[in-house]
């Protein structure tokens, strides 16, 4: 017997005759020697006392103990006051531990003076053999107490802890009869101190009708004293960590959620059991009901209903008959006791998805709502559902080999054409289609080969595919019209949008004037401009006046009242008959057809005015040549009056017009100054074009000085003109990087409300106008411009590289503010955008915001078609903004239709984006999506989508309400 052995191990044991021998023979194969064994016989009246007399007679590390029937907790308190190790590990009678546990363990505890326990990774053995999935719980370590609090995060023999930890806070519990391991380990962190987490597999527990607690009720008694306890001040520990002497923290959770989770783990074990629970919906309502219920509802009756069946996960599907029925009543009380049935349903497929996923689908599963099976593509064979089944979970093969599992939603039977189309369709990945064999490669290329044909065959009527097809025929016929005849239609164009050298000189602008007015030169920020031109001409009168590029006469209406004879020239015919129409009135003005750079100049001019066409020329040197001649037509002492827009090939550091002409007014400035003989008087500069007036010098006339007005521009900009401008310059042009980047990506930004109001709750999807729009600019002079959803699909599924910087910007639900605030900053930078709408809601206002505050309201149909006819993108977001996984299959067919109908009815074009609301994307909603029209949809995964990014699985980049400039910049550098 070793006088201070490093780790003494209690044993309660009472009648443990048969599974004795195996624990102690556990602790003699330990690689490490320095412990005892105390093994307490708590009154067996078996041969338990004549086996461990007997282990105590072969090696004196083993200590006998009697307790006389108080109980394990009594038992094991005995142990620890015989005890002498500085550090305990309680293993009950029928488990046992790994060879290297308490070496592993003591090792763990040796490094870290701090730490008070140390817990490994544990198992369950079935009575057959057999092992469950390991258990561990990483949380422990971050923070025990808070985790013990809740629930009993491990096993009793998976715990090495000190011996002065244990006695600290008196050892166990008695008046429990159950819990009173999670009693005490809750204690002893409550003390402070830290858990190690050892990741290794270390202990097993031994499941069998014995070693299973029978009495549910008291489990249930013993877990609310301990999780009241966990949350409330507990006079048994003297001396708590201040962080944990009031108790637990609701922050993580609250004790009834505590309690309704540890509930809903024995209404599972007795359903594995084939007993009937019945938990009360107020004990279930308690279950918080978040993004991650499902899953957490799903692991809790996963655990429990192995534990009451006694049998492996892997095991489960094929048991279903035993415990379905009660899993699916208990599960269902759930979506009763939220109110919200739905959310119930989610929870359903979750935990029938996950009982599947233990499953090699060696025969057919048919539980409640999903069927698993295989299907062989070389022999396809109908599958017909039960009533209740919508839902298959599918390993497609190849013969024996598995090619993929496909998770896919059914409204009747499904035969060949179904699974030829699914593969033929590209659903099996890439990868997956390089393993599929001849014969399967050759039924597919069959299929798609007899496509026409196949369009002619009828489904029967209980398939699939009828079923589907009736929906959509059905949402067709529902979809209500626009309420008026007609929309806006934006026909308006942008000036040096293109260019002459594309085209015949005269060819293109003759087709440009083929459109009345197409600068809009009424508008208030053209006169601005021509005001400017005529606070420069010059004081004296002017005799002989020549306006080069007089297009339609807007402004040499203006001109002809200040000079007594005026020549007005245009190349185009169109423009010039405009012109002759509108100056009808003025005498003194005389029209003809002029190629300025080809065509002889009228001489001896008094005045000549060629504003907004100088940079249509070729280039630099053709500048030169028109700029000479100018000079030429002028009579010594004549003028020279010149307006033209800044442009960011002239100037990247200052604002101007992103247009590819070859240059701009500073370099037409440059040019015309530099004509010999010419001088430039005075100018007036915008921040956005410049008016210059020169003149011709007299013989040996000195030049003067130059004078300059700076000048704001009041007048509104139009959005034509608005969308070319870089405000502040650009450190990159779009026409650049198209010209020189390839990427393998492309940003998808999303966006929800644009707007300063709203419920505090739901600041995260609302952005400031301000800030929107600034991050607009920051995309804008960073060369990003914008495609749709149609644009990206193409890219993806030609596997074409990107061209330039593209960004799709799309925005949910479709909010009235999006109109009024973002719109208007989009098109001011020449920027388009995707909104995806609910259709059931569309004019109304978004309920599903109501329980934060007051919902904010919804586009219109109306307002809808107007902004389609503006240059905005729609798409879908289903019809009434439901989470799609929680749908009944019918139901998610249904809203797809219905919302696609819709919205084609309204805009009179195809429909083929969706965004899923809440992000709730799966397999099951992209491959319905499909086969009801979409192609493509988009979840809230945050990257930038890629070239090898599935199309109907597309992520999106969440521009949260709180991002700065600096954090929106580098969402979108780090794709640079």
């Amino acid at each position: 017997m070793t006088a201070h052995p490093r780790t003494s191990v209690v044993i309660a044991a009472r009648d443990a005759a048969g599974t004795i021998a195996e624990t102690l023979d556990g602790l003699l194969a330990q690689r490490a020697l320095d412990w005892e064994a105390l093994v307490v016989d708590d009154g067996s009246t078996d041969a338990t006392a004549a086996i461990v007399a007997e282990y105590a007679a072969r090696d004196s590390r083993f200590r006998v103990l009697q307790s006389g029937g108080v109980g394990a907790s009594g038992a094991r308190n005995k142990g620890i006051a015989g005890a002498r190790g500085e550090r305990i590990l309680f293993l009950d009678s029928d488990d046992w531990i790994d060879r290297s546990f308490l070496a592993r363990m003591n090792d763990a505890l040796d490094l870290d003076p701090s730490a008070v326990a140390a817990y490994c990774n544990c198992c369950r053995v079935m009575p057959d053999g057999t092992e469950s999935p390991v258990r561990c719980d990483p949380a422990i370590q971050d923070n025990a107490f808070e985790r013990f609090a809740r629930t009993c995060a491990t096993f009793i023999h998976g715990v090495l802890v000190l011996r002065s930890a244990v006695a600290k806070v008196g050892g166990f519990e008695t008046s429990l009869r159950t819990c009173e391991d999670w009693d005490l380990w809750q204690r002893i962190s409550r003390c402070g101190g830290r858990w190690i987490h050892v990741d290794e597999k270390l202990s097993y527990y031994r499941t069998s009708d014995r070693s299973l607690t029978q009495d549910v009720k008291r489990m249930l008694a013993d877990a609310q004293v301990v999780i009241a306890r966990g949350f409330s001040s507990d006079d048994r520990v003297s001396d708590p960590a201040p962080a944990h002497r009031a108790g637990a923290s609701t922050a993580y959770g609250s004790a009834a959620a505590a309690y309704a989770y540890f509930a809903l783990w024995c209404a599972g074990f007795e359903c594995g059991r084939r007993n009937a629970s019945d938990p009360s919906l107020d004990k279930l309502s308690d279950i918080p009901k978040t993004a991650t219920s499902a899953d957490e509802i799903t692991i809790v009756l996963l655990d429990a209903v192995t534990v009451g069946s006694r049998t492996v996960p892997a095991r489960l599907a094929e048991r279903w008959s035993q415990y379905g029925e009660g899993v699916t009543s208990l599960i269902s009380a759930i979506g009763r006791a939220w109110n919200d049935p739905a959310a119930g349903r989610n929870c359903q497929y979750r935990f029938e998805r996950k009982v599947l996923d233990h499953d090699d689908l060696s025969a057919p599963r048919n539980l409640t709502l999903t069927l698993g099976t295989r299907v062989d593509l070389r022999h396809i064979s109908t599958i017909r559902p039960t009533e209740t089944v919508d839902r298959l979970y599918v390993y497609l093969c190849d013969g024996p080999r598995i090619l993929t599992l496909v998770d896919i939603g059914v409204l009747g039977t499904v035969g060949s054409r179904f699974w030829m189309a699914l593969a033929a369709g590209g659903f099996v990945h890439l990868q997956v289609k390089d393993q599929i064999g001849t014969l399967v490669q050759a039924r597919i290329a069959l299929h798609k080969g007899t496509g026409r044909l196949r369009s002619f065959m009828r489904d029967g009527r209980n398939t699939h595919r009828a079923r589907l097809r009736e929906l959509n025929l059905r949402a067709s016929r529902q979809a209500p019209p626009l309420a008026i005849s007609s929309v806006p239609h934006s026909s308006s164009r942008n000036r040096c949008a293109e260019n002459p050298q594309d085209t015949g000189r005269k060819q293109f602008w003759e087709g440009l004037f083929e459109q009345e007015d197409p600068w809009n030169y009424g508008s208030l920020y053209e006169q601005e401009k021509y005001s400017w031109q005529l606070e420069l001409l010059p004081d004296q009168p002017v005799d002989h006046a020549l306006e080069l590029a007089c297009a339609e006469g807007h402004f040499t209406r203006q001109l002809a009242p200040r000079v007594k004879r005026l020549q007005a020239a245009d190349i185009s015919t169109k423009a010039l008959d405009r012109a002759r129409g509108r100056c009808n009135g003025h005498q003194n003005v005389e029209f003809s057809q002029l190629d300025l750079s080809a065509d002889p100049l009228p001489q001896d001019i008094d005045l000549i005015v060629c504003s907004e066409v100088l940079y249509y020329l070729d280039d630099e040197a053709e500048l030169q040549s028109v700029a000479k001649r100018l000079v030429q037509s002028l009579r010594p002492g004549g003028y020279l009056v010149v307006g033209h827009a800044f442009v960011l090939k002239d100037n990247m550091s200052r604002t101007g017009f992103d247009w590819e002409s070859p240059y701009g007014a500073e370099t037409i400035t440059r040019i015309i100054q530099g004509v010999p003989g010419l001088a430039l008087e005075r100018s007036i500069e915008t921040e956005l074009y410049r008016i210059d007036r020169f003149r011709r010098l007299l013989p040996s006339e000195a030049p003067p000085d130059t004078q300059v007005k700076c000048a704001a521009v009041n007048a509104p900009i139009e959005v034509e003109v608005a969308r070319s401008i870089v405000w502040g310059g650009a450190v990159a042009r779009r026409f650049d990087v198209a010209q020189s980047e390839r990427r393998t990506h492309a940003p998808i930004l999303m966006y929800h409300r644009v707007a300063v109001e709203g419920p505090g709750e739901l600041a995260r999807y609302r952005l400031a106008p301000d800030a929107f729009r600034q991050q607009m600019l920051w995309l804008r002079r960073n060369g990003y411009h914008t495609i749709n959803s149609d644009q990206l699909a193409w890219f993806v599924a030609s596997n074409h590289p990107f061209v330039g910087r593209p960004v799709l910007i799309t925005f949910d639900d479709g909010y009235e503010d999006f109109a009024e605030h973002a719109w208007p900053i989009l098109q001011a930078n020449d920027f388009s955008a995707e909104v995806f709408v609910a259709t059931d809601f569309v004019g109304k206002r978004a309920e599903w915001d109501a329980p934060f505050g007051e919902p904010a309201p919804l586009l219109d149909a109306v307002r809808i078609a107007g902004l389609a006819a503006e240059g905005v993108s729609f798409g879908s977001h289903l019809a009434s903004h439901p989470r799609s996984e929680e749908l009944a299959t019918w139901t998610l067919a249904e809203e797809l239709t219905r919302s696609r109908a819709q919205l084609e009815r309204w805009l009179g074009r195809p429909v083929t984006s969706l965004a899923a609301p809440f992000g709730s994307t799966d397999q099951r909603l992209g491959i319905l999506a499909a086969e009801c029209g979409y192609k493509t949809l988009f979840n809230t995964v945050n990257r930038a989508a890629t070239l090898r990014d599935d199309l109907l699985d597309l992520p999106r980049i969440e521009i949260r309400g709180d991002f700065t400039l600096d954090t929106f910049a580098r969402c979108l550098e780090q794709y640079q």
